[in-house]
């Protein structure tokens, strides 16, 4: 029987461990990559090498590249998102009013790392701001009767985006808007509302036809005015002299006629015809 060298048994043997570790490395390696939008937090897990820990930060989009070491990512959206809470909250008045506030918040630029190690990663609105955002709305609302809840919405909301913008002043998020939005009252106070505002519509009515008619009646006096004032113009004008004229300048107008045949003859006062009365 032929006997290989051992040496060649040595060689074979070293080619499969090699082969082996090879193999075993290879599946160890990693290309952790962030797409667009996002910023990655590069780790490693501690293995049988290592030191474990963060590695390095990634802007979307980008790979990290090829690792020997198993190399992981988390990944947070950094641009802007907006984040709703739902609200049945008892007013100033002790009714209870349901609603929901939209906050729209951003993560700084390159705050990856401090996201990840202090606030949470992807868990940083509920742990962070969640329930700081929801106590400055009770806050607010509280403030102001259920009926000038709608009324007062944008104060509200103005109020409750200064106090965040101040409690997240030195963190790496950012308030971008604060919106209140429906807001729904009971059905006692629903109606309530809408008596008011029918109320308020007619009383408008009620005073554009007030003045209509002071308008009209203002219109009025002064056609009365022009009246009097040109009837106390005539009563002064009218003399035997203006009159005698005018009668004289009536029957020339109506001798020129070419079809009058009426003939008048002054036997009245100054020349005037005479007029018989009717009885």
């Amino acid at each position: 029987m032929f006997n290989r060298p051992s040496s060649f048994k040595s060689t074979a043997i070293k080619t499969i461990v090699f082969t082996m570790l090879v193999g075993i490395g290879l599946s160890g390696c990693t290309n952790p990559n962030t797409p667009a939008g996002q910023e990655g937090y590069v780790f490693e897990k501690p293995r049988i090498f290592g030191s474990g820990g963060y590695r390095g930060s990634l802007t979307g989009p980008s790979n990290y590249g090829v690792s020997l070491w198993r190399n992981e990512i988390i990944n947070i959206d950094m641009r802007p998102n907006t984040y709703t809470e739902n609200f049945k909250i008892l007013a100033n008045d002790d009714l209870n009013i349901s609603f929901n506030f939209h906050a729209v918040i951003a993560i700084k630029s390159g705050t990856v790392k401090q996201v990840v190690e202090q606030f949470g990663a992807e868990n940083w609105y509920k742990r962070f701001v969640r329930e700081t955002f929801r106590t400055y709305v009770r806050d607010e609302v509280q403030k102001y009767d259920s009926v000038e809840l709608k009324e007062n919405r944008s104060n509200i909301a103005d109020s409750v985006a200064n106090k965040l913008k101040d409690y997240l002043i030195d963190s790496p998020f950012q308030i971008n808007n604060i919106v209140v939005g429906n807001i729904n009252y009971p059905e006692i106070v629903a109606k309530a509302v809408e008596k008011k505002l029918a109320a308020q519509q007619l009383l408008s009515e009620k005073e554009t036809q007030k003045e209509i008619a002071r308008k009209d009646a203002e219109i009025r006096i002064e056609e009365a005015k022009g009246i009097a004032e040109a009837q106390k113009i005539i009563n002064t004008t009218l003399t035997a002299n203006y009159l005698q004229h005018e009668a004289i300048s009536a029957q020339r107008h109506m001798a020129d006629s070419p079809n009058h045949t009426t003939v008048y003859i002054p036997v009245g006062t100054n020349g005037l015809p005479l007029i018989k009365g009717a009885r």
